[in-house]
């Protein structure tokens, strides 16, 4: 099971930007790994294998990934959306870091709960 710890979607952008891009193959690799375990895909490729196919494919590799990340994510909410479409065109007008972020938005969404572990827990609604 890999450690799967909600991340700040504003720090890990700002990080990918700080270090020139190389943040982002670490959270690449990291929202693949994370995304198969929640979604519970043991034939998918790991975070490695998708980042290698990426860069042997001159990143063609990288809008299929974006595409089954959302797809991955549609059929787990068992909802009839196109995340996956979405994913795919932000990806190809080379906005890829939203798709990052969007992507890591559906996994802190689906983090496991550990009730010794505040940071998390799904948020509350504290309406009166």
């Amino acid at each position: 099971m890999p450690t799967i710890k909600k991340r700040d979607i504003a720090v890990a952008i700002l990080l990918s930007i700080v270090t020139c891009g190389i943040y982002s193959i670490y959270w690449f690799i990291k929202m693949t790994d994370e995304t198969n375990y929640i979604t519970d895909q043991r034939d998918a490729f790991s975070g490695g294998v998708a980042f290698l196919l990426t860069l042997v494919t001159c990143g063609i590799y990288g809008y299929v990934w974006a595409y089954k990340m959302g797809d991955a994510y549609d059929r787990l909410d068992q909802r009839a959306a196109n995340t996956g479409v979405i994913y795919l065109v932000l990806s190809l007008l080379g906005l890829s870091i939203v798709t990052y972020a969007l992507l890591q938005d559906q996994i802190n969404k689906h983090l496991p709960t550990d009730p010794t572990n505040p940071s998390l827990q799904p948020p509350t609604d504290s309406a009166p």
